[in-house]
């Protein structure tokens, strides 16, 4: 199956099958998040994979729409950073020697140039920017997703706040932004035998 096929044959599943990826498919996909494109390389959030049966039945009553949760393989809940802390940038500094094998003082302009950059941001323009690269994320987890054959839904409707106290987060410093169910489509699921709609090629593109 080439990419266009993949991607043709996606669609936002409302149901699945409860039968689990396998753990190489999984990792794949979860590869294809690592690598995703990031501004200035920071990756302003964290990534939390919800496996197990008695996590995703607690966060069934957080979801609008909570058929996807109950039988999905993996949901992925994509966490954005509010802020961006000199300690953060100074984290990834340090990784950056260690993985190039160069000095932080050979790294002390970029560092300095990325704190700049930061320090003269807002923490919603901080949030905001966090928020798109979160969706890079997403794009690519789903892209991924469809090429291994696996099925999925990007999910936004639920209750942020009960997601994030019965996974812990710290809702000061960070936010859930976005969800993603992933699976095998159900038989039962009858959007699937639906044709894609999208805009015709003349009302979406424009060369110049």
């Amino acid at each position: 199956m080439n990419y266009l096929e993949a991607l043709s044959r996606r669609y936002s599943v409302k149901k699945f099958n409860n039968q689990i990826i396998p753990q190489e498919t999984l990792h794949n996909i979860l590869e294809s998040g690592k690598l995703s494109a990031s501004s200035l390389g920071l990756q302003p959030y964290k990534i939390i994979i919800v496996e197990s049966e008695e996590m995703k039945q607690k966060l069934i009553p957080a979801f609008y729409n909570p058929s996807q949760i109950s039988t999905c393989s993996h949901l992925v809940v994509i966490i954005s950073k509010k802020t961006i802390e000199e300690s953060y940038i100074r984290g990834y500094f340090n990784h950056i020697s260690e993985v190039r094998e160069i000095s932080l003082e050979q790294l002390d302009p970029f560092k300095n140039s990325i704190s700049q950059h930061i320090n003269q941001k807002t923490q919603d323009e901080i949030f905001n920017w966090a928020e798109k690269q979160s969706y890079i994320v997403l794009a690519n987890l789903m892209y991924a997703a469809a090429i291994e054959n696996i099925d999925s839904c990007p999910m936004e409707g639920f209750r942020q706040d009960l997601i994030e106290e019965i996974l812990n987060i710290n809702s000061e410093t960070e936010k859930v932004t976005v969800t993603l169910a992933l699976g095998y489509r159900s038989e039962e699921d009858h959007f699937q035998h639906m044709k894609k709609v999208r805009k015709p090629n003349e009302k979406l593109f424009k060369f110049i």
